[in-house]
């Protein structure tokens, strides 16, 4: 699903499963996700967020990375604080659709840029990407 590709997914308890890589820093990737899910639509403009206490067990991470993230999030426009209430999802979804497709693009250089440094031209790149085998992980050679 989409969810699922935004690396969280929702069990049937309404908690979020979170997949953070631990080879990149957590913030950033909480940005990420949550940027991911209110551009698909999973939070609705004015819905609250989970508590940064909240958020910080359901992830596994120090509340304190996730009170960053939020606070990148406001000053992004995705989200905004009421104080002493908690985190709402702002109601400019396109702030968060953008946050996504600047991540996706940054992965993406990043990618092709990796793969020449492994010898591989774009085009290359591009044919190998094409035979990627998701079930197996391995491009079939």
């Amino acid at each position: 699903s989409r969810a699922t590709a935004a690396g969280l997914s929702r069990k049937g308890n309404g908690i979020m499963e979170w997949k953070l890589s631990k080879s990149r820093p957590i913030c950033p990737q909480l940005c990420e996700l949550l940027s991911a899910r209110i551009a698909l639509g999973s939070f609705a403009a004015g819905e609250q967020l989970p508590s940064v206490r909240a958020l910080a067990v359901e992830a596994g991470v120090n509340p304190g990375t996730v009170q960053k993230a939020f606070e990148q999030l406001g000053r992004d426009g995705i989200i905004y604080a009421v104080v002493g209430s908690g985190w709402y999802v702002g109601d400019n979804r396109d702030a968060a659709e953008a946050a996504v497709e600047r991540s996706r693009a940054d992965k993406t250089r990043q990618y092709f840029s990796d793969m020449e440094n492994l010898g591989m031209s774009e085009a290359e790149t591009k044919e190998y990407t094409e035979r990627w085998n998701t079930d197996g992980r391995t491009a079939q050679v």
